[in-house]
């Protein structure tokens, strides 16, 4: 435990970060070091486990509390107060809140049950759809390898016609107690039943599929809504689709990360959408009607006289639907003026005419470049 980083660090946070913090931590960094993106990278896995373990506490507000105030002993089953001066002996911080009664008092301790239901495991899945099926909507059928409650005996982990029997030796409740003497008095210490390793109940007969667990791996398919107006790197929580809960509890969640492919003409900001068209320099100098494509079809849109390079023109409602409203973003169209690169004599003729007779009181300069260049040199 001495070797174990700190869970604020792991995370690239301080200490006291909020949970929004913590969460936006969590999801960049589980992104980057998912094993579907570092396949057969030992240091990435190493990494993806620690991030998830700081997360599985800091995201607990009971966990964060006795974390911020005992570090990893505060949450490591296996700590004790040895070595540090003064409360050698005891099993570790979970026992001492049990024989304090959480704190309430001394004495006989309120003790928690550790056989009752839990809910499964979650599970993360990342998933690449293109640019419009993100804007409009898309239904997906996804397959999973996963942990799903045994068929054969009904995630009870017992061979079918058998059942689990209650424990003996501690009467169902996966809980042992013994008393300690301590320089503060004498305390009762809860710990795990030895002989059904907490479950509070003994599985003589154990399923043959699964083993006892009342779990197996499979290969599942599910079909998933995404809504239209998801981002790059949005988080999709799909309930109940996880793992299997455990002695009843509720089965975890899927989250499903997506990632979206950049579109060849369109560039995306939050819900506006952001396109570069090309004009020659007469529909610049004169105005033009041109044509606009969005996502949706074409508009018809009339830039006036003298458009400038660069100008940017806005198209309210042609971007995308927010996830969570009815309401679109917009298009914003950024004009772009090209120059001829290609020439023949006559051309050239043509633009040098042009130029003599477009001269400087057409523009909006009331003093040219040249002359401002004069008078800066004089």
């Amino acid at each position: 435990m001495a070797d174990k980083r700190d869970y604020y660090e792991v995370l690239g946070l301080k200490k006291g970060a909020s949970d929004d913090e913590i969460k936006k931590a969590f999801r960049k960094l589980a992104m980057k070091y998912h094993p579907d993106r570092n396949p057969d990278d030992k240091e990435a896995e190493e990494k993806f486990k620690e991030v998830n373990e700081a997360y599985a506490v800091l995201s607990d507000p009971e966990k964060k509390d006795k974390y911020d105030r005992f570090g990893h002993a505060g949450v490591d089953p296996n700590a004790g107060f040895d070595g540090g001066g003064g409360f050698g002996g005891f099993g570790g911080f979970e026992d001492i809140f049990d024989m304090f009664g959480g704190f309430g008092g001394f004495g006989g301790g309120g003790g928690r049950r550790r056989n009752g239901p839990a809910k499964g495991n979650d599970i993360q899945k990342r998933m690449t759809i293109t640019f419009e099926e993100a804007a409009f909507g898309v239904s997906k059928e996804i397959k999973l390898h996963k942990y799903v409650k045994c068929k054969t005996c009904s995630g009870t982990g017992a061979a079918p016609g058998t059942s689990k029997k209650t424990c003996t030796r501690c009467g169902g409740t996966g809980e042992v107690r013994t008393a300690q003497k301590t320089p503060l008095g004498t305390f009762q210490s809860v710990s795990p039943c030895p002989d059904c390793g907490g479950a509070g109940e003994v599985n003589e007969t154990p399923c043959s599929d699964c083993g006892g667990t009342g779990r197996v791996q499979d290969t599942v398919t599910i079909n998933v809504n995404i809504p239209a107006g998801v981002d790059n790197d949005s988080v999709i929580p799909i309930r109940g689709q996880g793992e299997p809960g455990v002695n009843g509890g509720p089965d975890g969640d899927l989250y499903l990360v997506l990632g979206v492919t950049p579109h060849k003409l369109f560039k995306r900001k939050g819900q506006d959408l952001w396109l570069e068209i090309p004009i020659s320099f007469n529909q610049a100098a004169l105005g033009d009607d041109i044509v606009i494509p969005t996502l949706e079809d074409k508009v018809s849109y009339k830039i006036p006289p003298g458009t400038q390079p660069d100008t940017v023109f806005r198209l309210r409602g042609k971007g995308i639907k927010h996830v969570k409203s009815n309401r679109k973003g917009d298009l914003y169209v950024k004009v772009i003026l090209e120059v001829p690169t290609k020439l023949n004599s006559k051309q050239k003729k043509a633009i040098e005419n042009m130029g003599k007779e477009v001269n400087n009181d057409c523009y909006k300069r009331k003093t040219s470049f040249k002359d401002a260049l004069k008078e800066f040199f004089s």
